[in-house]
This record gives structure tokens, C-alpha cells and sequence, in this order.
């Protein structure tokens, strides 16, 4: 990710291949911040209520005071607007996630604003914050998703496996 975040700050035009479609799709990865944490509230949102007509209420926990020692982000962005969002948190004890493995392993939430869907944001995203997940130590990512979900094939693809069940979804995990 480093390498795609140095190119278009250098001004190189941001470019990668929809891995979905093997479509172009421009569009610019950077690092989350802490100024992103509403954005990535909305994309809690998203990540929540997939299904149209849903009405889950969000989990703060997983984007709270983002920038705390150990979240990692990565933002997608498609003509300088925030597109999409993927990002990680170690979530422990009483205040863990659904898709909670180990306190070793940080959980992921990831969501695409639903007008840039289908282009390979969200592959592009995982792998980036896989990648990063993997630079700063650890060994595995974890996340939940309901099995009808149909992100739960990119993640597949991406190299997530079920771990366990939670509540009817499953838990899922990627070695790094």
C-alpha cells in the first residue's frame, strides 16, 4: 500500500486493476486518520445494514476515537471523494467484536458507498489493509459476515476462511 500511496502523491494518476472484472478502475488508497472517523462511521453503517431494508443498529466500538494504538485504515477514494473504507481494531474482553478470534488478532470492517460497488473497491481494500495488517505484526485478521451476505465471496477470494459461527454469522479469518 505504501507504493500505491507514494505514486499519486507524486502525482501519478491513481490506477489499479478491478480484480472482480479485470476492469480499469481509478481510484486513490490512502492511510485512515482520525479525521476519517465519521466517514467511517458511515461506513459502519453500510457494513451493518447490507441488506436493503435493514435497520441494525451500529456498534461504536469499532470506530470510536479511531487513531488508538493498533487501528489500521485504509481509505478508497474516486475523484478526491471517499468511496469506501476498510479498517481494523483489536477489540478484547468485554468489548469484543462479532468477529472476534483471538486479543491477538484485530477484527475488520470494510464497506463501499453503495454508488461505487461493484468496481473492485472492495478487493483493492482488503488487500491493502491485509497488507498493512501484516507490515505492523500480525498474524491474521479476523471478521463476521451473515453467510447470504454476497461480500462473503470477496472475502473468500481474498483468503478469508470460516473459523466459527456467532449469532448465525460466521466468523472469518485470513493468515497473513
Amino acid at each position: 500500500m505504501r507504493k500505491l500511496i507514494d505514486e499519486t502523491e507524486r502525482g501519478a494518476p491513481p490506477r489499479s486493476v478491478d480484480h472482480t472484472s479485470g476492469m480499469r478502475s481509478d481510484h486513490r488508497l490512502r492511510p485512515a486518520t482520525p479525521g476519517d472517523e465519521p466517514f467511517l462511521t458511515r461506513m459502519l453503517g453500510h457494513a451493518a445494514n447490507w441488506r436493503e431494508g435493514m435497520s441494525n443498529p451500529i456498534k461504536l466500538h469499532y470506530v470510536e476515537g479511531f487513531g488508538r494504538p493498533g487501528d489500521i485504515g485504509v481509505i478508497a477514494e474516486v475523484a478526491g471523494d471517499p468511496a469506501g473504507a476498510a479498517w481494523c481494531r483489536l477489540l478484547t474482553g468485554s468489548d469484543r467484536g462479532y468477529g472476534y478470534v483471538a486479543d491477538d488478532v484485530p477484527e475488520l470492517t470494510i464497506a463501499v458507498e453503495p454508488d461505487h460497488r461493484g468496481r473492485g473497491l472492495a478487493t483493492a481494500l482488503i488487500e491493502a489493509l491485509k497488507s498493512v495488517v501484516a507490515e505492523a505484526g500480525y498474524r491474521a485478521v479476523s471478521l463476521s459476515v451473515e453467510p447470504d451476505n454476497p461480500a462473503r465471496r470477496i472475502y473468500e477470494r481474498a483468503g478469508f476462511v470460516r473459523c466459527g459461527t456467532e449469532g448465525g454469522s460466521w466468523t472469518m479469518i485470513a493468515d497473513l
